[in-house]
């Protein structure tokens, strides 16, 4: 099947002129940000640091990092680098780590990300006769609106369902024959499950793709969903501090999410010291907004721990991938000395046979950590008799202590008994910060 491309010649452009662009942008870049944004004047100007001192992408490495906790301390408007009159939306973090972070979008903003959402749905091979159904929510998270303008752009059939009321969103995929689907990896997870629970086969719906993202998810668990929907499965990756989805996507080839390099630029950095890892490390995500007017972020530390991979791709596209983030800086769980991810956990579940039900709960006993782990067990695994169900536990504990280096108390639970999740999925419950 023929490629699909939003904007081919940007998405094809040959790598010296994606770098001339780069560099274009981003000493116009510098130069708005310095006299428009303030708080990150100041921290130019602490380095000693004007816009002259920026000829190019090769002196990105000598500006200053911009952090979540930057964003939060000049909350509402600190980095506001556009005049309100000019804003025409703001989106939002959920806030769950604090303060909100808002982000504000003037129309130009809106319609590059919309851009952006719109070569995803293309490179999974979307076209103007597409329904696609859209289950991210809407409102202050970004995923529904990112998404809606996406579709909007190529030409589809949006159903705009937000999350939530799985039996609508089953009744409208069925009715209208939505063809891609986009949401959570959990609520896509959940859908499939909910489909097979009403007597519905994968080939009965109309379904091709999903583009999944806004959560971590492993390989087995993207099998387990094109299995239970009869479909392929893509990831997409953003933050709402950068414009929310799109900021990279994965294509047919499916071998990392292309970065829109034209949008924004990407390094890797360790996280420990700051300094600048070549392409092939592994390390925390950083990237510079190129274009955004009201909300530019230049080196916003992402806490993601990614690769970056420039090798060619079979799909033509030029620009470079990242590998599906292999947890966060912030949200890594250490657990007696031991650095631990939630999808290191997911991992072993599904390549034991389980479903991606399960929630992790990390305390304190006697100074000590714990660390247990609720997985729910198919109708069939909960037919087991009592010893088979506790030799189930003690196998998967030694498999778990085989990939963490760390003992987990495992704990199989009745099917259906780990609430579900519409959004993004709670995973960890860490009991240690209650008590710090």
């Amino acid at each position: 099947m023929e490629e699909r491309y939003y904007q081919k010649e940007i998405e094809t452009m040959a790598p010296e002129a994606l770098r001339a662009l780069q560099s274009e942008k981003l000493v116009k870049q510098v130069k708005h940000v310095w006299e428009n944004c303030p708080p990150y004047r100041k921290k130019m100007e602490e380095k000693g640091l004007t816009p002259d001192d920026i000829k190019g992408i090769e002196d990105l490495h000598k500006l200053p990092f911009v952090t979540k906790s930057d964003l939060r301390d000049t909350y509402p408007y600190g980095m506001l680098a556009k005049p309100l009159s000019e804003c025409v939306r703001i989106q939002s973090t959920s806030g769950t780590t604090g303060k909100r972070v808002i982000a504000y979008y003037t129309q130009h903003d809106v319609d590059l990300w919309e851009d952006c959402c719109a070569r995803a749905i293309m490179a999974v091979g979307g076209t103007k006769e597409d329904v696609v159904q859209v289950c991210y929510g809407y409102g202050l998270f970004t995923g529904g609106p990112g998404l809606n303008g996406g579709s909007h752009k190529v030409g589809c059939l949006t159903l705009p369902m937000s999350s939530g009321n799985t039996e609508r969103q089953i009744q409208f995929m069925m009715d209208l024959k939505s063809t891609i689907l986009c949401c959570t990896p959990s609520y896509a997870a959940y859908i499939g499950e909910a489909l097979k629970e009403m007597g519905y086969k994968p080939q009965d719906n109309c379904l091709k793709a999903g583009i999944f993202g806004a959560e971590p998810w492993t390989e087995e668990m993207r099998h387990d969903i094109e299995k239970s929907l009869g479909i392929k499965a893509f990831d997409i990756y953003g933050l709402t501090e950068t414009s929310g989805p799109g900021v990279a996507f994965e294509c047919k080839a499916q071998k990392g999410m292309h970065i829109n390099e034209d949008h924004f630029l990407a390094e890797i950095i360790d996280p420990e010291t700051g300094e600048v890892l070549p392409d092939g490390s592994r390390g925390e995500l950083v990237f510079t907004s190129l274009d955004k007017e009201a909300f530019p972020l230049l080196r916003y530390r992402t806490r993601d721990i990614c690769v970056l991979d420039r090798t060619p791709c079979a799909c033509g596209r030029t620009h470079v991938r990242m590998s599906k983030p292999m947890g966060r800086s912030d949200d890594m769980m250490i657990i007696r000395g031991v650095n631990v991810f939630p999808s290191q956990i997911e991992t072993v579940l599904l390549s034991e046979g389980y479903a991606p039900n399960y929630q992790i709960v990390v305390d304190r006993a006697k100074n000590n950590d714990t660390l247990d782990v609720y997985v729910e067990l198919s109708p069939e695994q909960f037919s087991d008799t009592v010893s088979a169900v506790t030799a189930r536990e003690k196998s998967l504990a030694a498999a778990m202590r085989t990939m963490l280096g760390i003992g987990a108390v495992i704990h199989l639970v009745a099917p259906k008994s780990i609430a579900r999740s519409e959004g993004k999925a709670v995973r960890v419950v860490d009991k240690r910060k209650l008590h710090d």
